[in-house]
């Protein structure tokens, strides 16, 4: 495993963990002060970490009891000068107060990361899902994946 393959191994560990534990400032952590955040969900853009942690305050208070697990499949990354490049299908399972699963939706997830003194933090994240030709809606699962 390379430098960045090792960076950006801990940086998923780190987002799954933050959004598992609902930690706001975890998770914040992990983004770039500049961050623009291209979700999926209610907002076309997010531009500046304010921005982006209304979101995520957002998000964990809707949770409620609830958690959500967070996997990572197919991880691809490159770099070069500073910047480095992840892409990956990433699982967002939600789980009931006891630990059991209730739901599970997949997105499409890149991030462009800066390097932050020895650190690297996300300066672009988007978020997608293909749209289904006949319905008009979002495919939230794909067809390879085991969940």
């Amino acid at each position: 495993m390379t430098e960045l393959e090792e960076a950006i191994a801990r940086h998923l560990d780190a987002y799954g963990r933050a959004v598992h534990e609902r930690e706001v400032e975890a998770l914040l952590r992990l983004y770039d002060e500049r961050v623009r955040v291209f979700d999926a969900w209610g907002a076309w853009s997010y531009e500046g970490l304010a921005a982006w942690r209304a979101t995520v305050e957002q998000w964990f208070r809707s949770l409620d009891a609830n958690r959500v697990e967070v996997r990572f499949e197919d991880v691809q990354t490159a770099d070069g000068a500073g910047l480095a490049v992840m892409s990956a299908i990433v699982t967002y399972a939600a789980l009931d107060a006891s630990g059991a699963p209730l739901r599970a939706m997949q997105n499409r997830l890149t991030w462009a990361l800066v390097r932050d003194g020895a650190e690297w933090k996300i300066l672009h994240e988007h978020t997608s899902a293909p749209i289904d030709f006949d319905h008009a809606t979002a495919i939230l699962r794909r067809e390879s994946s085991q969940y």
